[in-house]
């Protein structure tokens, strides 16, 4: 891991269970074997969160020929993220992590700008995490619309 707390490539990815949207609970090693695009975002149900994730749903079928798995995390309680997916027909886990500690672990949360001004919260992050459980790709700050074709790219998906 970095000075700043970010993860690198070949880091290995830190473990994690959070429950989903239903509150059944999602591990990282369900994916064993795979590879998976685990992303954070801010809130549920809000403008750019909204864009991202709808975008994750209208490449799923690409991205899983491809061989790759998608789940995304947010510090939002089940509930909210049971709305979000019934509202916008989401074919993909969303998990819950209002503690912020694998926001934290994957260094998405804390000092970021927001209009100019330094605030603290979760960084917009994506980490492809390879069939061994390492980091392949890390990306801070990423820009919601758009943003699944830049990692299809640059990834080669």
């Amino acid at each position: 891991m970095a000075a700043n707390g970010r993860l690198e490539v070949g880091d290995i990815a830190p473990l994690f269970t959070l429950p989903d949207a239903d509150g059944n609970p999602v591990s990282l090693s369900d994916y064993a074997g795979r590879k998976v695009l685990v992303y954070f975002y801010p809130a549920a149900m809000t403008p750019g969160c909204t864009k991202q994730a709808c975008d994750f749903r209208d490449n799923l079928a690409e991205l899983n020929e491809s061989g790759v798995a998608v789940v995304g995390i947010s510090p939002d309680k089940p509930a909210k993220l049971a709305k979000f997916v019934q509202r916008d027909e989401l074919n993909f886990p969303l998990l819950s992590d209002p503690e912020k500690e694998v926001l934290t672990a994957y260094g998405a949360f804390g000092e970021k700008k927001l209009y100019g001004k330094v605030v603290t919260g979760v960084i917009r992050s994506t980490f492809l995490v390879d069939e061994d459980g390492r980091i392949a790709a890390a990306m801070y700050n990423v820009r919601a619309t758009g943003h699944v074709a830049k990692i299809r790219r640059d990834l080669s998906l």
